[in-house]
């Protein structure tokens, strides 16, 4: 090796690990080599496209992505001894979504690349030809097809162009014959299928919007302070950013108060709702085992089918059989009515305890007749009927009668002076403030003018009207 030779090549690699970040450029550590990795930069909503019916394991109708970035084309090179003055760097190229014909044409272009600047280093040029015209080069445009097509004995894929061209499976080359052609050896399809490519693609696209997005700053809207996106987090649906503090208390106010369905973007009139793995992040593992739980218990509360056994230290969810009123749990083995929660007692109807029976009467009353039919054999006619006529005499009870003050028995005044005596404990009191009044002399109380009853011995209600009799 020339000094020379040596010389530039130490500078061209200098240049290079000053000029690219260490993801882009790394320097071998044993050779006068390395590898670079290059991204393109894509038109805005740039699109990737998969027919349905030739996607291996993909089961949808078909497959269309906006995305921002596509896993990088990767050049390994070694420089020979006699370069830059006499021979090329000797190179391999890769790249995911690249076919080999597409590859071939690539390094051939460096080749021509090589050829116009003969005795010069050429890194640089290689590296920003495919960073800047990779696209153009290979008439590649949105939305991109990705097809399987017939490649040799066995099945490969290759990616097409952009759909309105209407090329073969071969891409920018054309048949598959002109294609077995221009093959280069230094032309590496580095990907195993076409579905495992798609995951690639998706993986590498969200890793990299991450990583754009965590290097920028945003002002949240709750603290209108300005962050890092690496302290932010955005909303997936409307892309509304705000700081993790914020929202981390936001959220756990939320999940305490058991709104686990409230998550959503504080933008007024914001319908975007938090992911769960967005929810992990903020919260600690307690809270989100409570959100996860809740989130769990409201999706079962919607079905029908499920019940929840009545054992308050077990509470697990049950499948119901229809048509069957029992339910077995599968964690304690309880047998229970589905109806009523109580232990399982075949076909006799439920019972109903004295303080439901109110709501029985009342739901009993407003049902229509087909509910009324079901109540009737869950709890048996004689039951309904005796909640509709205990309710009925309560009623009564309470618009006819006064309780008295010192036992509550329940009394009727059908006429008489307004001085009463209880036939439960004697007890003597007024029908009109129901105060208790002396055993000694009871009529004391309407005689003394300072008594709210003073002279109203006499007084009876009358079609709702007081009137008052004389002494």
């Amino acid at each position: 090796m020339s000094s020379e030779d040596k010389e530039a090549q130490e500078d061209e690699l200098l240049a290079l690990a000053s000029i690219y970040d260490e993801d882009e450029f790394k320097r071998a550590e044993s050779a006068q080599g390395g590898e670079t990795r290059i991204c393109l930069e894509l038109p805005q909503d740039f699109k990737i496209f998969v027919r349905g019916d030739s996607t291996e394991s993909l089961q949808s109708s078909g497959f269309e992505y906006s995305v921002c970035f596509l896993p990088p084309l990767v050049l390994n090179f070694e420089l020979p001894p006699d370069y830059p003055s006499t021979s090329p760097p000797l190179f391999t190229l890769s790249g995911k979504w690249l076919s080999q014909a597409q590859l071939s044409a690539l390094c051939k272009h460096l080749d021509n690349v090589w050829e116009e600047n003969r005795g010069c280093v050429v890194l640089f040029a290689w590296m920003q030809f495919l960073k800047e015209e990779t696209l153009n080069y290979l008439n590649i445009s949105s939305p991109y097809e990705l097809k399987m097509c017939p490649q040799g004995k066995g099945q490969s894929w290759t990616p097409g162009g952009p759909l309105e061209t209407g090329k073969d499976c071969g891409g920018a080359t054309g048949s598959a014959t002109a294609e077995e052609e221009i093959m280069d050896a230094r032309a590496v399809q580095d990907v195993e299928s076409l579905s495992s490519l798609i995951r690639e693609i998706l993986d590498f696209d969200q890793a990299q919007r991450r990583r754009c997005f965590n290097s920028k700053m945003y002002l949240c809207s709750i603290c209108f302070c300005e962050k890092l996106g690496s302290e932010c987090m955005h909303f997936t649906e409307c892309s509304h950013v705000y700081c993790k503090a914020c929202l981390k208390d936001y959220f756990e106010i939320q999940i305490r108060d058991g709104q686990v369905h409230c998550l959503n973007c504080p933008e007024p009139k914001c319908s975007s709702v938090a992911t769960p793995g967005q929810v992990k992040e903020l919260v600690g593992e307690e809270l989100f085992a409570r959100y996860d739980r809740l989130l769990l218990q409201s999706s079962l509360d919607l079905m029908a089918d499920v019940v929840y056994c009545p054992r308050p230290g077990c509470q697990t969810p049950v499948m119901q059989e229809p048509g069957c009123t029992m339910g077995i749990c599968s964690c304690c083995n309880y047998a229970f009515c589905t109806l009523c929660r109580m232990t399982y007692h075949g076909v006799s109807p439920c019972k109903v305890t004295a303080e439901k029976l109110m709501d029985l009467r009342n739901e009993y009353l407003e049902a229509d007749e087909t509910t009324k039919r079901f109540l009737e054999q869950r709890y048996g006619k004689r039951v309904i009927q005796k909640a509709l006529e205990e309710m009925e005499s309560k009623e009564w009870l309470e618009k006819n009668s006064k309780s008295c003050p010192c036992c509550g028995t329940h009394i009727e005044k059908l006429d008489g002076c307004n001085k009463m005596t209880c036939t439960g404990c004697m007890q003597y009191f007024c029908w009109l403030c129901m105060g208790s009044l002396s055993r000694a002399n009871p009529y004391r109380h309407f005689s003394d003018p300072s008594s709210p009853c003073f002279n109203r011995l006499f007084q009876a209600m009358h079609d709702g009207e007081f009137w008052e009799v004389e002494d």
